[in-house]
This record gives C-alpha cells, structure tokens and sequence, in this order.
C-alpha cells in the first residue's frame, strides 16, 4: 500500500466514479481498478459496492477514507515544505577552534550580510576532525590551521598565521627581550589536544629540538588556555590572533619563534570532488580578505632564539 494507492482510493470515493478519477490522475481506468483491487486484496474488505455501474462506499471505505485523507493531506504537506526547503541553498562550513574563535563569525557575518538567502552551518573543532567530516561529505567547506593529511582534500593557503609562545604577568620570562630554546627545560606548559595543527606544530618543535618540558593542562579552547597561563602560571604556544588584547594590555607577553619555523598559514579546504558554488567561492574571497598578518606582527614580544 503506497501513497499512489490511497490517492487513486480518494479520487475514485470522491468522484464516484474510476474514469473520473483516470481523468483527474491522469492515468488510465484499468490502473485505477488495479490500485483499488490491491487496496481491497491489501485490507482483506470490500471498499466498494458496484451496483448498475455505479460504486458506492462501503462502511471500511469511509473509515479508510478519513484515515487516507489525512494521510495524503501530511503527505503533500511535507513534499512541498522539503522542496521550499530544498530551493534554498545550505552551505555547512567547518573551522577549526583557533580560527573559530578569531574570524569565523566575521567570516560567516560577511557572507550572511551579501547572501540572505543562504542557509549557512559552521561547525567547529580541530583539524583532524574537520578534515574526516569533510572526507564523509558532512561539511562542504573547511577553514583549517593544520595541515590535512588526505590527498582526497584541496588545501589552499589563505591567510597568514603565526604562532607565539606565550607567558603571564608573573612568569619569569615576562618581558625579556631575548629566550634561549634550552631555557623551556622543565617549565610547565599547557597543549592543545591531540588532532589540533598548533599541537601538532609545536610537538614537531618539541621533538627537532631535543625538549623535556612538563605538560600540567591539556586544553582545546582558547579561554581555557589563557587561564592556565595567567592563572597556573604555565606558557602556551598559540596563535597571536588569539592574544592581541592581552598583549596590547600588558596581562600577556609573547615570543616569536625562531627562523619562522611558527610562521603557518589557514588554509581553505574541500574534497576534489566537490562542486563549487558561487556561495564557496564567495566564502573564499572573504576569507582571504582577513589576511592581516603584517599588523599583528607588529604586537610587541621577544624573541625565542637557538641556545
């Protein structure tokens, strides 16, 4: 029993007759007579009475009547909202959580701001993640600092990044113009979680120069980075996007990596496969007009310099 059936049932109940149905379904008597026959063979009852040529509803056709009714009512009700809703474009971008909690809302302001009509998701999360949801077809697009491994993804770098290595007011190193890579032996440090590009980064620097730091916090939002640095009094390698406020006012000191070897980029990612919308490249365009690098290069900070 399907929705056809009980649209041929209601046009033959409420015409009285199956070639004025045929007419109105515009399809032939013998389907109409087939679609009643099943119904009848489906529900073990007669639905009609066919006397003199004429057919008349029985008792099980009017309680089916009712029933088919509101059904098919539901039914038309939920094609024409699904394909309003399918007329509108959706565009599902990922970001990861440093981008997140910087540009993103700008980013997806600007887009909502020329294009009303789109219907736009953000999700946000680290890299390694966004990249497996862009592979499963579960966002269209992704804004990611770290660097995706799938050869199945597009990456293209868009805006300059640069990771700082940071320390409170009260730390020791606060305000030296000057730090050695050996002197970050043994201080305790708060990380990103596994899956994060910065973690990823600064594990890389970890390893290529022979360092035994201790690691209190694990952490995956910035909020909760700062406060073990100001609060625990442990250092972070971060984005400088991420502390232009707390640098600006002093709470906050920061160095920059030595030979540019912090210097990375967000880049804008999706499957070869994907089709790109004009809202995409849209996106795109956007993104890339948030490349302000050199201005905050400029906060003040020392330098983090080989031993």
């Amino acid at each position: 029993m399907t929705i056809r059936h009980l649209k041929i049932f209601l046009a033959v109940a409420e015409s009285g007759k199956m070639s004025l149905a045929a007419e109105q379904l515009f399809i032939t008597q013998p389907s109409v007579s087939q679609a009643i026959r099943e119904l009848e063979e489906h529900y073990q009852t007669l639905l009609f009475e066919r006397l003199s040529k004429k057919l008349y509803i029985t008792e099980d056709g009017k309680k089916l009547y009712v029933t088919a009714k509101q059904l098919v009512t539901q039914f038309e009700s939920l094609e024409e909202s699904m394909q309003k809703e399918n007329r509108r474009e959706k565009l599902r971008i990922g970001g990861t959580i440093t981008l997140g909690s910087g540009i993103l809302s700008r980013v997806v302001r600007d887009l909502r701001a020329e294009q009303p009509d789109l219907d736009i998701y953000s999700y946000m999360n680290n890299t390694q993640i966004i990249e497996q949801k862009l592979l499963n077809m579960e966002l269209d697009v992704g804004i990611v600092e770290g660097r995706v491994k799938s050869r199945d993804l597009v990456s293209i770098p868009l805006i300059d990044d640069m990771l700082v290595l940071a320390c409170g007011q009260n730390h020791l190193f606060f305000g030296r113009h000057t730090l050695f890579i050996n002197e970050l032996n043994g201080h305790d440090f708060v990380k990103r979680e596994p899956g994060s590009g910065t973690r990823e980064l600064f594990e890389n620097f970890i390893v290529r120069h022979g360092l035994d730091i201790h690691t209190v916090f694990e952490e995956s939002t910035p909020d909760s980075i700062k406060n073990a640095i100001q609060i625990n009094n442990c250092m972070a390698v971060i984005s400088i996007r991420l502390l232009e406020k707390e640098i600006q006012n002093g709470e906050m000191y920061v160095f920059t990596g030595p030979h540019k070897e912090w210097n990375r980029h967000f880049s804008f990612v999706y499957h070869k496969d994907k089709y790109l919308t004009d809202s995409i490249l849209r996106l795109k365009e956007i993104v890339s007009s948030y490349n302000d690098a050199e201005e905050i290069r400029k906060l003040p900070g020392g330098k983090l310099v080989d031993s």
